[in-house]
């Protein structure tokens, strides 16, 4: 069983930074894969990014790209995700989750439907 709880959201002004942070419980985290998604008002949940066990590769969205890092700490038990260049269009709430390890490719993970943990969400708003 996996915990999850965000952090570090809140109201930021276009061509700002955020930093999300998730921490989870447990003493598996090492051993899952660990992606970011989000959901905005009246869209489906679409996914952000994802991180191997490691931290050694990572996987974004096309929209994101460039903008968006994720990175973990094992020793921590969290996982982050750094912000810059923030777009209104980036507004929604953003959830991690957890997914076993299945499949090298991270690439696989962008399904909702790999993951087995989630955590309750932080909402990122911003502004024009």
């Amino acid at each position: 069983q996996v915990q999850l709880v965000e952090s570090g959201g809140g109201l930021v002004q276009a061509g700002g930074s955020l930093r999300l942070s998730c921490a989870a419980s447990g003493r598996t985290f090492s051993r899952y894969v660990m992606g970011w998604f989000r959901q905005a008002p009246g869209k489906e949940r679409e996914f952000v990014a994802a991180i191997s066990t490691t931290g050694g590769n990572t996987y974004y969205a096309d929209s994101v790209k460039g903008r968006f890092t994720i990175s973990r700490d094992n020793a921590k038990n969290t996982v982050y995700l750094q912000m810059n260049s923030l777009k209104p269009e980036d507004t929604a709430v953003y959830s991690c989750a957890a997914a076993p390890l299945r499949r090298a490719d991270l690439s696989d993970y962008r399904r909702l439907e790999g993951y087995d943990y989630w955590g309750q969400g932080t909402q990122v708003t911003v502004s024009s």
